[in-house]
C-alpha cells in the first residue's frame, strides 16, 4: 500500500506542536443554554422547572465566580483541562481499572491473509511485533505523517506515549510513566517484555543498532514458548495489575520491599516498548462475529497481561491477534492507527515474510523472576478471583452487520456516524421504553494536547423521532421531517463539541475549580438531573466511532445499568462491539445489537422513501453542522477517532 497515509519526509510528526492553538473556555452562557436543553429529554415538566431555576442561580451568582477563575486558569496553561482530565478521569480512580477502564479489540488480521491457524502463533507474531517496531521507529525519527482536517494539523502528542508508557499505582492516585524519546532526543527503551503461562521475559529488540527481523523475532519468542510448555506455571504478578488500585500500590509497595531485584523487574516492565502476551486460548472468530476474540481481549488470562502497559500485544494461540491498553495516557485513535498500518502493511504482503532468513547471533531472553513470599501469593490469588468474578459479568456481543454499510448510507445523503448513532438511540428507546443518556466521544485534538469532549446523542429532536417512530399512526413525512431535525441537531452538537463549544468539559471545570478554592459542591451537580442525564460519569451509553477502517475497539460499560458502545463503518457492514453486565436484568448486548439491525433498516426505509419521491433538497440539513462531508471524508475519518 502507499506509504502517503502513514509516513512523511516533507514535515516530522511533532513539529507542529507548538503552534497548535490553547484549548479555549467556553462561554457560561453558551454552556448552561446546553446544559439545559441535554437534560430535557430526561426531565418532568416540574423537574426541568426546578433545574432551570437552579441554572439561573449558577449563572448569576456562584457559577459567575467559577468561570472567571477558570478564565485565569487558561491564560496560564495551554490546554486547562490537561492535568485535570488524567487526574479525575482516570489517575483518581481507586476501582480495577484494566476491566472497567482500558480499551481492547480484536485484530482483524482473519479477514484476509490470517485466517485462524493452530500452529502459527509464533511465525505470526513474529511479524506483527516486527510492523509494530517499524511504526515505532517512524514515530522515533519523525516520519510518522501528522495527522489532519483538510490542511489543519492535530495535535500528535498522544503518540509519544503508546510505547514505553505505563501506569504506576499509588495509595490515592496514581501515576504515569514515559521513557519514550524521539532520536533526536536521545536514546530510548528497545526492549520488549513477554508474559506466557504466567511468567515474564524480556529481550532487545536492537542488534548492532537494526531492528530484529521477524526470523530473528522469532528465535526469540520460540526459544521462551519452549521454556514455558512442559513445565509449572509461573507466579503471575501479571495478575496483580488487575487489582482495585490501592491494594495493588501496597501490594508493590511490599513487593519492593522484599527484594531490590523486584524493583528492577518492575522497571523494566515499566520502561519496555510494550508487552506480547503469548495466550494459550483459542477464540476462533469469523469477519461477522468477532465476539470471542472481543470478549477474551477484555477478559482474558490476567498473568499473561500487565494491565497498566499502554499496549498489550495479545497473541492467541489459534494465530489470531488482540489487544488491551491503559486508556489513561492517549485515547483510542492512537492504537487504531497503529494497527491500521500493521493491516494495511500485512495486506501488501499477504502476510508472508519475504526479507532475509539469516539470523544472527544475540543474547537469549533474560527470564524476570520476582521474589514472592506468601503475602504476594495470596494478594495474586485475591487479585486472580476477583478478577475472574468481574469477567463473568461481562457479556460481549460483537458482530458485523452486513446488509449494507457507508456506500448506501451516502448515497442517501446521510452521514453515516449520525446513521448509527441515531439508530442506536432508537434501539434503546424500543428496547427500555424511556430516554438512555449516551455520551460519544468527539475528539479535540485540534488544540494543543487535546484528548476528547462529550457530545450528547440523547437530544430532544432524537427521543421526539423515535417517539414518532415507534407511532403506528404516525406517517412517513412526520417520520422523514423528524429524521431531519434529528440528524441536523446531532451535527451541529459535535460540530462545537469538536471546536471546543462542547459543555461537559466546561462544568468538570467549574466543578474542580469550586473544589481546588473550598467552596460548597454547587447545587446543579446535585441536582438529580445532572447523573441522570449522563453527568458525573453517569452515562447508560458509552459510545465511540472508532473509524472507517478495519480496526474494532470495545470497552466495559460506564455504569452498571448501561452499555459500552464501539462500531466501525465499512462500505458494506458495520461492526459493532456491544458490552453488558450480566448481572443487571435490564440490560443485553446480544438483544440490543439485534434491535440495532432493525433499527438500521428502518432509516434506510425512510430515506429510500425520500429518494423515491426526490426530495434531495435536505442534503443540508442533514450533513449541515458536521466537520466536513461525507464523501470528503471517506478516506480520512480513522484519524478522527477520539
Amino acid at each position: 500500500m502507499d506509504n502517503q497515509m502513514f509516513e512523511s519526509t516533507a514535515e516530522r510528526t511533532f513539529q507542529h506542536q507548538e503552534s497548535l492553538p490553547p484549548l479555549p473556555v467556553p462561554s457560561l452562557e453558551g454552556t448552561l443554554s446546553k446544559y439545559l436543553d441535554a437534560v430535557k429529554p430526561f426531565a418532568s415538566e416540574d423537574e426541568f422547572r426546578n433545574t432551570a431555576t437552579i441554572v439561573k442561580r449558577f449563572r448569576e451568582g456562584t457559577g459567575k465566580h467559577l468561570h472567571q477563575k477558570l478564565l485565569q486558569r487558561a491564560k496560564n496553561r495551554r490546554n486547562w483541562l490537561e492535568d485535570w482530565w488524567l487526574d479525575t478521569a482516570y489517575l483518581e480512580l481507586r476501582m480495577p481499572t484494566q476491566l472497567n477502564v482500558n480499551f481492547g479489540g480484536p485484530g482483524p488480521y482473519l479477514e484476509h491473509c490470517w485466517p485462524p491457524c493452530e500452529g502459527t502463533q509464533l511465525e505470526r507474531t513474529s511479524i506483527i511485533v516486527w510492523q509494530t517496531l517499524q511504526y515505532w521507529d517512524l514515530i522515533r525519527t519523525e516520519k510518522l505523517a501528522v495527522h489532519k482536517a483538510g490542511n489543519m494539523p492535530f495535535d500528535m502528542h498522544q503518540f509519544r506515549m503508546l510505547f514505553c508508557t505505563c501506569k504506576v499505582p499509588g495509595i490515592t492516585k496514581d501515576s504515569i510513566l514515559n521513557y519514550f524519546k524521539t532520536e533526536s532526543e536521545g536514546p530510548c527503551p528497545s526492549h520488549v517484555v513477554v508474559m506466557c503461562r504466567g511468567r515474564i521475559f524480556s529481550f532487545d529488540v536492537l542488534c548492532d543498532g537494526c531492528i530484529l527481523t521477524p526470523p530473528e523475532l522469532l528465535r526469540q519468542l520460540t526459544y521462551i514458548k519452549e521454556s514455558c510448555v512442559g513445565e509449572p506455571e509461573g507466579d503471575g504478578v501479571g495478575a496483580l495489575t488487575s487489582e482495585e488500585r490501592t491494594r495493588w500500590a501496597k501490594t508493590r509497595q511490599h513487593l519492593m520491599s522484599i527484594d531490590p531485584v523486584n524493583e528492577t523487574i518492575l522497571e523494566t516492565i515499566q520502561s519496555s516498548l510494550f508487552v506480547i502476551a503469548l495466550d494459550d486460548a483459542k477464540p476462533y472468530s469469523t469477519p461477522d462475529d468477532y465476539t470471542a476474540m472481543t470478549l477474551l481481549s477484555l477478559t482474558g488470562d490476567p498473568t499473561t497481561r500487565w494491565g497498566d502497559k499502554s499496549y498489550n500485544n495479545i497473541c492467541f494461540a489459534d494465530g489470531t491477534f488482540g489487544s488491551t491498553c491503559d486508556h489513561t495516557p492517549y485515547d483510542a485513535m492512537v492504537l487504531v492507527s497503529l494497527c491500521y498500518y500493521i493491516d494495511q502493511k500485512l495486506k501488501a504482503v499477504a502476510g508472508k515474510w519475504k526479507g532475509s532468513e539469516v539470523v544472527r547471533d544475540m543474547p537469549v531472553p533474560e527470564e524476570l523472576v520476582f521474589t514472592v513470599d506468601d503475602r504476594v501469593k495470596r494478594d495474586i490469588a485475591l487479585a486472580k478471583e476477583q478478577y475472574r468474578k468481574s469477567c463473568q459479568d461481562l457479556q460481549v456481543a460483537c458482530y458485523a452487520f452486513t446488509s449494507f454499510g457507508k456506500v448506501a448510507i451516502k448515497k442517501r445523503k446521510l452521514h453515516p456516524d449520525t446513521f448509527v448513532q441515531l439508530a442506536m438511540q432508537l434501539t434503546y428507546y424500543r428496547q427500555h421504553g424511556k430516554p438512555g443518556s449516551c455520551y460519544e466521544t468527539a475528539t479535540t485534538r485540534r488544540f494543543y494536547h487535546g484528548r476528547t469532549e462529550t457530545m450528547r446523542p440523547c437530544t430532544v429532536e432524537a427521543q421526539q423521532w423515535c417517539k414518532i417512530m415507534l407511532n403506528p399512526a404516525a406517517s412517513v413525512e412526520e417520520k422523514r421531517r423528524a429524521l431531519l431535525a434529528a440528524f441536523s441537531k446531532h451535527n451541529k452538537l459535535m460540530d462545537e463539541a469538536q471546536k471546543g463549544k462542547g459543555f461537559d468539559r466546561h462544568l468538570l471545570g467549574l466543578y474542580l475549580i469550586a473544589k481546588e478554592e473550598g467552596l460548597p459542591v454547587p447545587e446543579l451537580y446535585s441536582d438529580p438531573l445532572y447523573a441522570k442525564s449522563g453527568g458525573g460519569g453517569n452515562f447508560v451509553i458509552s459510545s465511540s466511532l472508532v473509524g472507517y477502517t478495519t480496526i474494532l475497539g470495545a470497552v466495559a460499560p460506564m455504569v452498571h445499568h448501561g452499555y459500552g458502545f464501539f462500531y466501525r463503518i465499512r462500505d458494506d457492514r458495520i461492526v459493532v462491539a456491544c458490552t453488558a453486565w450480566k448481572s443487571c436484568p435490564e440490560t443485553n448486548a446480544e438483544t440490543f445489537f439485534h434491535n440495532l439491525c432493525a433499527s438500521f433498516h428502518d432509516i434506510m426505509q425512510i430515506k429510500r422513501w425520500i429518494c423515491e419521491v426526490g426530495s434531495f433538497d435536505t442534503k443540508l440539513s442533514l450533513n449541515g453542522g458536521n466537520t466536513g462531508d461525507t464523501e470528503s471524508q471517506s478516506d480520512q475519518d480513522w484519524i478522527w477517532i477520539g
